[in-house]
């Protein structure tokens, strides 16, 4: 089921989903602090207002920047954060700039610079996450993971961006054991990066695993999780 409207079936449903979210989160986190993220890709944005102002999701995250943008006007961002986690193409962040509070996805130093610039015009310090690609797929975006901290140091100079951590999107697998290995290894890149003292580089933020994958990725030192059908149900496209 796809929650595309605001009913009582669907409220309900939404705070079942929430609730067992939460206590999964709660089961692996130990002692640390875990944000959860709610990814909004094609949910309306009442159902997003929903989860935020009566549920008390704080975070949520967009793919999109069309969808993005059609959605903006409609959502109630009072005490909430928006996060970009999808694929930025250089051409499409002048439409986000001002209206983000994190883009999760720089994998490269040309839209490094070109977030800085845009950054720049409008006066804002822009916090982003490097995205780390963990299966070294090819046809993936993102960092390869012996090739992070020489990206960090090519984008340390950069004055309106500040790098707040690391994330990754984990290969698909067929057994759910299989993704520790990838987080595993992002972890230990988050941690040499983290003893590093670097101009504009913190090490404050891990962002691994998603529906399938989140609670081995807390275990392995996460500490925001991206999850969207697991709340939403699934998605039309």
């Amino acid at each position: 089921m796809t929650i595309q409207e605001l009913n009582s079936e669907s409220m309900m449903m939404l705070s079942e989903n929430l609730d067992s979210v939460r206590s999964n989160i709660s089961k692996h986190k130990k002692d640390k602090n875990v944000t959860l993220l709610a990814a909004t890709k094609t949910v309306p944005a009442k159902v997003i207002n929903y989860v935020t102002k009566t549920l008390g999701v704080t975070d949520i995250g967009e793919n999109r920047v069309q969808e993005l943008l059609e959605k903006y006007d409609e959502l109630d961002l009072d005490g909430v954060k928006l996060h970009f986690i999808g694929k930025l193409q250089t051409n499409k962040v002048k439409y986000i700039i001002d209206k983000v509070d994190m883009i999760h996805s720089l994998d490269s130093v040309k839209l490094a610079k070109e977030i800085d610039t845009r950054a720049k015009r409008i006066g804002k310090v822009m916090d982003v996450l490097v995205e780390v690609n963990s299966g070294r797929e090819e046809n993936k975006s993102g960092i390869f993971p012996e090739e992070v901290p020489s990206f960090l140091e090519n984008i340390a100079s950069f004055e309106n961006i500040r790098v707040k951590g690391l994330m990754t999107i984990a290969p698909v697998c067929e057994k759910k054991s299989d993704y520790r290995k990838y987080f595993e290894e992002t972890y230990s890149i988050f941690i040499d990066n983290l003893q590093k003292k670097q101009h504009n580089i913190s090490m404050e933020f891990l962002s691994m695993g998603m529906t399938d994958s989140y609670d081995i990725a807390i275990e392995e030192g996460s500490d925001i999780v991206r999850i969207g059908s697991a709340i939403f149900g699934s998605r039309y496209n």
